[in-house]
């Protein structure tokens, strides 16, 4: 059931990058390089392609990778990813109205796999054995993508989401909304510790 299940969601997330990527090529205002680090720059397309990358190893049973199997693992790939699902439902969908392919490819990326990606969390996780003393480490990657997306932002004058825009909001502002955005993480995987913890007990 879990091959499945990792099958599937695999399939759907590579398909959903790679066509996001395919269609910011079609649409691009730089060139092929500058659009390539500028599409990698999106925590939606990395987180995404975490997935992808993730359930793929489940798939092809990669032994060699055993913190596949670490549990914590998987619940931190779901904080991720259910990050990208709120921050787009109640951020980003209010202003921005994407059509036909776009619009399929969006919902894949932001609402589809977040779901999809929930399911199985609640499905295969080894929540007895998940701690409060994990959530430092799942930080590392937000906090890594904070600041490479500020430095990259001050060097190249592309900011990925409007919340983090310097130009527009100021850096003071910046940092309040990256402490925000921290502090969202902390509590989401504090949430889902304290939900598995209530699941294992049933």
């Amino acid at each position: 059931m879990r091959k499945k299940w990792s099958t599937f969601l695999a399939v759907l997330a590579w398909v959903a990058v790679l066509t996001q990527y395919f269609l910011m090529l079609e649409n691009r205002v730089a060139s092929v390089g500058e659009t390539t680090i500028r599409f990698f720059s999106f925590f939606t397309i990395l987180t995404n392609s975490l997935v992808a990358i993730y359930f793929t190893m489940i798939v092809l049973r990669h032994k060699k990778l055993s913190i596949l199997s670490k549990p914590g693992t998987l619940t931190a790939v779901t904080v991720y990813i259910t990050i990208v699902g709120l921050v787009y439902q109640i951020v980003l969908r209010p202003v921005w109205e994407p059509t036909g392919v776009q619009l399929v490819v969006d919902e894949l990326l932001h609402s589809l796999i977040p779901i999809v990606v929930i399911v199985c969390w609640y499905l295969f996780e080894d929540k007895s054995q998940l701690a409060y003393r994990q959530i430092p480490k799942w930080l590392i990657y937000p906090l890594v993508y904070l600041v490479y997306i500020l430095i990259r932002g001050d060097s190249a004058g592309f900011y990925p989401y409007p919340f983090v825009d310097v130009e527009s909001l100021g850096l003071s502002t910046v940092l309040m909304n990256a402490v925000g955005l921290i502090i969202l993480f902390v509590g989401m995987s504090a949430l889902y510790i304290k939900v598995g913890r209530v699941i294992t007990k049933k």
